[in-house]
């Protein structure tokens, strides 16, 4: 297990975790990586640490470069634990070092792991100096915790972004010039759509505060990290953070005899008239978070499910509470869905959607089977409201 360079004194020190396929219901088809950095300078600095499993490939980077226990400073940008797993066994390892966070920083980690570290919260401003290098300590709340915070080194141009701008992807390829653009890119989206997304306002607001930095190398904590197409990433999330929709419409559905699914069929063809481009994912062959990456670029998110015991499917139940929690704004929505007794499922869904700021534009029910005649009249009322 080898530290990468990143640049000179700089290094990859992160750990892979390639069979991960789960993150909080996210799925993570690619795996993903924990990203740490080691600064060898005056003081030898560590940023970051990796989940608690990795530790041991984290302390063999390390030592392919200096005695772990040579470390002087550790920076925790992030309390979580996929973060902050490996700090017990750096701390035992480097008693002495000083631990640099944020102030809210310091409060999770004492509450995490119930320890007296050599705590030394940082404001936005400050810098530590390393020797030849320093670091500028830039405070991000709710980007994705109320912890967090990004660290800027202007001497090598590297800005240490903490979860804003990874990926979850596991990959022997650290650089963005070694692995294919477009799966970068598309990881990158998904991530964003999954986790960041609920805090696109906050995202705006660092990305005016980090406009005036001069940016080579962005080394963020999943997955590959940018020097070459940093412009592309930070387009990206310009693009995302400002919840810039498309002539896009999704329609998510789940169905039992196939009547809603013929619904489904019908709206998409009406877009589709419209000059609109459509995805079409059933709950039943889609993951909800591949879902969410086709919803952060859609105007329109319809949503169709027919009864079970007078209410949603459970699916469609288990979809939205995800899709809620995400919080994408300015979207219009079209509920439709089959019924048999009653269409209470249509009103259920229509209530949740506009209470979470959804625009509902139409509700549409078609009793049992939809004949032709149904499917025809229900894509005119479609391209009646394009």
């Amino acid at each position: 297990m080898k530290a990468i360079k990143v640049k000179e004194g700089v290094y990859w020190v992160g750990g892979i975790d390639w069979n991960l396929r789960s993150f909080h219901g996210y799925l993570t088809q690619r795996g993903t990586t924990y990203n740490a950095y080691l600064i060898i300078d005056e003081k030898i600095t560590l940023i970051d640490t990796v989940k608690s499993y990795l530790t041991s490939e984290m302390l063999d980077r390390i030592r392919s470069v200096v005695d772990p226990s040579k470390i002087d400073y550790v920076v925790c940008n992030h309390v979580e634990m996929d973060h902050s797993g490996g700090l017990p066994e750096i701390m035992k390892i480097a008693p002495n070092a000083a631990l640099f966070c944020s102030p809210k920083g310091e409060t999770g980690l004492r509450e995490h792991y119930k320890e007296n570290w050599n705590f030394k919260p940082m404001e936005s401003g400050t810098v530590l100096n390393l020797g030849k290098r320093n670091l500028h300590f830039i405070l991000t709340p709710m980007v994705h915790w109320p912890d967090n915070m990004v660290v800027y080194m202007p001497e090598g141009k590297i800005l240490f972004s903490n979860d804003a701008f990874g990926q979850h992807l596991a990959s022997s390829e650290r650089f963005d010039d070694e692995y294919p653009l477009d799966i970068t890119m598309l990881e990158a989206r998904k991530y964003y759509a999954n986790i960041v997304l609920p805090y696109s306002k906050q995202v705006q607001k660092i990305l005016v505060g980090i406009t005036d930095i001069d940016i080579e190398i962005i080394a963020d904590s999943h997955g590959i990290i940018w020097r070459k197409h940093v412009k592309e990433i930070i387009s990206g999330y310009k693009s995302w953070a400002s919840n810039e929709t498309r002539k896009k419409a999704l329609i998510v559905y789940d169905t039992m005899w196939h009547s809603t699914e013929a619904m489904a069929l019908a709206i998409q063809d009406a877009f589709e008239q419209s000059g609109y481009v459509t995805s079409l994912l059933s709950l039943q062959y889609n993951h909800i978070s591949d879902i969410m990456t086709e919803v952060i670029d859609s105007e329109y998110i319809c949503i169709g499910s027919p009864t079970l015991n007078g209410r949603m499917l459970p699916t469609m139940a288990a979809f939205l509470t995800y899709l809620l929690g995400l919080a994408p704004k300015n979207r219009k929505s079209i509920v439709f869905g089959s019924y048999g007794w009653g269409p209470k499922q249509i009103e259920e869904i229509a209530t949740t959607m506009t209470e979470s700021g959804f625009n509902v534009v139409a509700t549409e029910k078609i009793k049992y089977v939809p004949s032709a005649e149904d499917l025809d009249a229900l894509r005119v009322r479609i391209l009646g409201l394009l």
